[in-house]
Parts: C-alpha cells; sequence; structure tokens
C-alpha cells in the first residue's frame, strides 16, 4: 500500500535529485504541495489553478471588449499611453482608431504584437527575463528605462479589485512595473471587467483610490 506523506523541502529536493532552489522555483509557479506516494515524490496542484493568459483569454469576452471601448475613448491623438498585461488589453488595442498618432508603451508579448501592426504607433517595449504565465518581460534596466519615459496616461489590469484592500493580481512579477509605471503615468486607470470588483488575489499593488477612474464595460 503506498504511504501518503509530507516531506520537508530540502529531503524532497534530494529524492528528486535536484537542488532546493529548483524545486521551490518550480513550486512557486502554482498552488503546489509535495506528496510521497510508494516513495515517489509528487507535486500536487491545490485547489486554486495558476493564472494562465490562455486560459483567460476566452473567459468574459464580451464584457472585456466593452470595457476596451470606454478605455479608448479616453485616449487623444498624439498620446504615449501605457498598456499593461493581460487579456483585457487586447481589447483596448483593438478599439484604438488606426490613425491616432500614438506611442505605446508595454512589457506583454500579446500587447507588444498587436501594437506593432498599428500604422501610426510607435512601440516602446520592455526588455528582460520572459514569464510565460502572463506572456511579460522584466528586468532591471527595463525598470530604470521606465523612469525616463513621459506617459501621459496608463492603462492599468488587475485580477481583483476591492474597496478595502485595493487592487490586486495573480503574478507577483507583473507588480513592480504596475507600481514604477503609477508613479511616472500623469494619470492611471484602471481597466477591469466587472467580474474583477470586489476580488482579491495574492499580489497587491496599489490602493482603490490611486487611479483617476476604474474603467469596467459599464462605464
Amino acid at each position: 500500500m503506498a504511504r501518503v506523506g509530507t516531506l520537508r523541502l530540502t529531503d524532497a529536493a534530494q529524492a528528486l535529485s535536484v537542488s532546493s532552489m529548483t524545486l521551490r522555483r518550480d513550486l512557486a509557479t502554482g498552488d503546489a504541495v509535495l506528496e510521497l506516494l510508494g516513495g515517489h515524490v509528487m507535486a500536487r496542484q491545490g485547489k486554486g489553478s495558476p493564472y494562465s493568459l490562455a486560459g483567460e483569454e476566452d473567459v468574459h469576452v464580451a464584457a472585456k471588449a466593452a470595457a476596451g471601448r470606454q478605455a479608448a475613448a479616453l485616449v487623444e491623438d498624439g498620446d504615449a499611453i501605457f498598456v499593461d498585461c493581460g487579456t483585457t488589453m487586447p481589447h483596448l488595442l483593438a478599439a484604438l482608431p488606426t490613425e491616432l498618432e500614438l506611442t505605446v508603451v508595454c512589457y506583454a508579448l500579446n500587447v507588444a504584437t498587436l501594437a506593432s501592426r498599428r500604422p501610426h504607433t510607435r512601440l516602446f517595449m520592455l526588455g528582460g527575463l520572459f514569464h510565460p504565465s502572463s506572456a511579460t518581460f522584466l528586468s532591471e534596466e527595463a525598470m530604470e528605462g521606465l523612469k525616463r519615459l513621459g506617459i501621459a496616461k496608463a492603462f492599468i489590469s488587475a485580477g481583483g479589485l476591492h474597496p478595502e484592500r485595493g487592487a490586486s493580481c495573480a503574478n507577483f512579477n507583473e507588480v513592480p512595473v504596475k507600481q514604477a509605471v503609477m508613479a511616472q503615468a500623469m494619470r492611471s486607470f484602471l481597466l477591469i471587467d466587472s467580474s474583477k470588483l470586489g476580488q482579491v488575489k495574492p499580489a497587491f499593488f496599489a490602493p482603490a483610490d490611486a487611479f483617476k477612474r476604474v474603467i469596467t464595460e459599464q462605464g
């Protein structure tokens, strides 16, 4: 009969012939626990699954598109805007008139791909280490580069907005970028669909009143 129990991280790493750092990194990708089954160490996902960009693309699509149109109405010709990561931001880009002369600053691959196809848009892509779960890049050099940019309007995404706990997201690697952009931009707008209202995600990044406006499909 298989034995079921728990292991210390160092013991599990030794059983798998990997370093503790490697095991810690792999487990950090989701809500995972270690189990010992019949002498084999197994990583089991908990009830909460990790954020996946691909998994979110087909969720609340109509609401995200409507929210994107609401946000696009705030963008003016000649603006330098920051467009955050996530699955709502592509709807913002899709709703922007193609004749607008814009500078778009971003750090997400899906956003950069769409922005690069616009005929009158200058694209500034922040580089660094790629994070597959959100298709974003992050590096110290990119964070320093943000300080030299003039951003008129920042459109920020979130996995949750709570009146007391503020704006939060699922990925901790997004927090430094969001906070640095909000400190740099003249105005910051939170762009979410209404399903995010009242939700709290693990990575807090700003109080609710830090935004000029919260934009949803309802206005």
